[in-house]
């Protein structure tokens, strides 16, 4: 009965053994044949090709397996290729360096340096004077109104104006004034958030 039941095909051997070994690249799945290609005949170029593909595929899995770190994650088991160590060339060719526009020149010429983008952000366009100026800071945009010759005239800041006080100098004081509000609120919220942690401790 046993001799009668149908054999399942042979197992191909895991252990690869060639004349020369194997080179491989594992951070691009790669191993290198070195040795000479044998075909049994011309008939059979299609099935000595595949069994020498197999043979690398067996002997890349086998370098894989026994050289890689193999860890287990909540996704499955995971294994870690190392660097990449073999230089691909190219797809193609390098671009041309890009040629200097006029202002890049003039600008080199000068010694000027282009601003950072962080530095940008802190630049305003003023359209009185047609200029970059800073939001705040030296010359900075927020102190236009300490220097401005004419006011408009408000009737609520005028009653609640001291004595001696003048309306030029109300820009300023409204700046320093802004200023000191936004200190105590930031007093007033470490307090808060040092009370909210003290009572959680």
């Amino acid at each position: 009965m046993a001799d009668s039941e149908p054999k399942g095909p042979s197992r191909l051997p895991v252990v690869v053994n060639k004349a020369t070994p194997y080179t491989f690249d594992l951070g691009l799945l790669l191993a290198s044949d070195p040795n000479p290609l044998l075909l049994t005949s011309p008939e059979n170029l299609n099935d000595d090709l595949a069994a020498t593909a197999r043979d690398g595929a067996q002997a890349l899995l086998n370098q894989l397996l026994s050289t890689c770190p193999i860890t287990n994650t909540p996704n499955g088991v995971l294994l870690s290729l190392p660097g990449i160590e073999t230089r691909l060339p190219r797809e193609k060719p390098l671009p041309p360096p890009k040629a200097q526009t006029t202002w890049e020149k003039f600008a080199a010429k000068k010694g000027i340096k282009s601003k950072s983008a962080e530095a940008k952000k802190k630049m305003v366009y003023d359209d009185a004077t047609g200029e970059w100026v800073p939001k705040w800071g030296y010359k900075g945009i927020n102190k236009k109104a300490d220097e401005a010759w004419i006011v408009e005239v408000d009737e609520k800041k005028e009653r609640e104006r001291k004595e001696g006080a003048q309306v030029q100098g109300d820009g300023r004081r409204e700046r320093k004034e802004k200023v000191r509000r936004n200190e105590r609120l930031q007093r007033a919220n470490e307090r808060k958030q040092k009370k909210n942690h003290g009572g959680r401790g």
